[in-house]
């Protein structure tokens, strides 16, 4: 069975609960997933013998929160490179976080993505848990090759 692993960065809870969604997913697909806050995460190792790898992070004030800017430094030292992933987050107005850690993720640690980062105001939006899960399921697909 595969392993992944979601990684969220959350002021309001509303990125913890796009998170779970998101594993929700996953598990329909039969992945085994963890859902972490970032600020557990302390050392390289604690992302290690995952196949997928997620992350999110609300935006606050244009940027990601500081706890998943700190765990992205930790990931660097990872070998995440072909590992499947994707990105998300909940905003309020501007929704920058997900892109940026999209792109670290692709660019940085060359992973194999989901097609686009998940941004959502909040899983509470019309839409909003059927999106989350189908991005699970969509980064589950990519364990296999799809």
């Amino acid at each position: 069975m595969s392993k992944a692993i979601v990684v969220f960065a959350t002021r309001t809870r509303k990125t913890q609960k796009i998170a779970e969604l998101i594993a929700e997913g996953m598990r329909f697909s039969g992945v085994e997933v963890e859902v972490v806050p970032a600020v557990e995460v302390k050392k390289k190792e604690d992302l290690e013998g995952y196949d997928a790898l997620v992350f999110g992070s609300a935006t606050y004030h244009g940027e990601m929160m500081q706890s998943m800017k700190t765990m992205l430094f930790l990931a660097e030292q990872a070998d995440l490179s072909g590992k499947a992933g994707g990105a998300f987050g909940a905003f309020g107005w501007s929704g920058e976080a997900p892109e940026r850690i999209y792109e670290t993720m692709k660019n940085i640690f060359e992973m194999y993505l989901a097609g686009d980062p998940l941004r959502l105001k909040s899983a509470d939006v019309e839409g909003g848990i059927q999106a989350a899960q189908g991005y699970g399921r969509e980064i589950a697909k990519k364990l296999t090759g799809g």
